[in-house]
């Protein structure tokens, strides 16, 4: 199957229609309202410290991502995208109260409730996948998904300013309840066979969030694959954090030119998602996210560099090579987890994933100031390759299937009530 039919496949099927389309309009509502919820902190407080803090709120609950995916499995999951989708669209009504500095801890608050509805839609969504896109097609499916959440943060952000700049923030969280409703319908037209909910154990909440943990760990695959890209992530912050520096003393321009190299690199990840499907299936996974990794390696040290040029051409590969990692693992996830387990793996995945981006934005905003953004970089690109090198190796030595205990399999297939 080549790449243009797996994608036109995808589209083609009414399921993966349905659900690319609530992922993408709810995506690009969720992209507008984050950037603008620290546009809004920054115009009433006028701190940019405080305004930080409002994003922050969004990434904070996906370091619990494996607590909150206990709900995924705990419900069905097209359900529970309905109602989250139609409870957030209610949720930021709220928001129309704040007129003033005094309100802020309106918007705090509902921010820290925007992450956690984020977080348990992502379980929800990677869980629903399995039941609703045929395996053969998964593959283009993430892909296609990636470059869909790519191409809105090309245009959402744009989109979101001018509102902002026109109406205030009132009106972009209108238009974002707007789009999680419109997601509700989307998903609710998703016809889809789920397999009954058992009843929970007596097992604590705590116990249930490390049987999901503990399913990850000892499958040797997704261990490594979650691993390798979380790696990769905790690179991407660092070289996130050097971007200014960068665009001011490597090539000498305004920070406004920032946005040229994101927006290269956002072109980079649509066609590399684009691509994904087709790559797959004539890769392994960690071959797949290995390659990815040496891609986005070798972007990095370009931008290193004091060519516009080769610093765009950078751009374009860390986009190409960033997202690979991130799909091989989620594809394998869905693959490999058993139904009853899949909302708490996917969440403890996309914690592993995507938490270290977040502390490695911090400490890379502190070494940028006392370390060479040129050496910086190169310790980037050097971390890459030594990931690359990591996961390749393993890969040649592990069954693709689960190497866990034969009972622990058994009893996650069999017994949704003990799960």
């Amino acid at each position: 199957m080549t790449g243009p039919t797996g994608l036109r496949k995808v589209l083609t099927d009414r399921n993966s229609g349905l659900y690319l389309s609530g992922v993408v309009v709810s995506g690009f509502g969720s992209t507008a309202m984050s950037l603008v919820a620290g546009m809004w902190v920054k115009e009433l407080t006028g701190s940019s410290s405080v305004a930080a803090l409002a994003t922050f709120c969004v990434w904070l609950p996906t370091l619990f991502g494996p607590a909150v995916g206990v709900v995924a499995d705990r419900t069905q999951r097209r359900t529970l995208l309905i109602a989250t989708n139609v409870a957030m669209a209610v949720l930021l009504l709220p928001l129309l109260a704040v007129r003033s500095a005094d309100g802020l801890w309106i918007l705090f608050a509902v921010m820290i409730v925007y992450g956690i509805s984020t977080v348990l839609q992502d379980a929800a969504e990677a869980a629903l996948v399995t039941a609703a896109v045929p395996a053969e097609l998964r593959g283009d499916f993430n892909g296609l998904r990636m470059t869909a959440n790519e191409g809105m943060k090309l245009v959402a952000p744009l989109a979101g300013a001018a509102l902002f700049a026109a109406r205030g923030g009132f009106s972009v969280a209108l238009l974002d309840a707007a789009t999680f409703l419109a997601a509700a319908a989307a998903f609710a037209c998703i016809r889809v066979s789920e397999p009954p909910v058992g009843r929970p154990g007596r097992e604590s909440w705590a116990a249930q969030t490390v049987e999901g943990a503990r399913y990850l760990w000892r499958h040797p695959l997704l261990r490594r694959l979650v691993l390798a890209g979380g790696s990769v992530m905790l690179l991407s912050g660092l070289n996130a954090a050097a971007v200014y520096a960068v665009v001011d003393s490597g090539l000498h321009r305004d920070a406004a030119f920032v946005g040229v190299l994101y927006t290269f690199q956002g072109i980079g990840s649509m066609l590399g998602g684009l691509t994904a499907g087709a790559l797959m299936r004539r890769m392994s996974e960690p071959a797949f996210s290995a390659a990815g990794i040496a891609v986005f390696s070798l972007g990095v040290v370009l931008r290193a560099t004091s060519s516009t040029g080769l610093a765009l051409a950078g751009s374009v590969l860390i986009g190409v090579g960033l997202p690979c990692g991130l799909i091989s693992a989620l594809t394998a996830v869905q693959r490999e987890t058993p139904e009853n387990l899949l909302g708490r793996v996917a969440a403890t995945a996309n914690t592993f994933l995507f938490g270290p981006s977040v502390v490695a934005q911090g400490v890379g905003a502190g070494l940028v100031a006392v370390v060479d953004h040129r050496l910086l970089l190169g310790a980037v690109g050097a971390g890459g390759v030594v990931t690359t090198v990591w996961c390749l190796a393993g890969s040649r030595r592990q069954p693709l299937r689960p190497a866990v205990p034969e009972e622990d399999v058994r009893q996650a297939s069999a017994s949704p009530s003990d799960g």
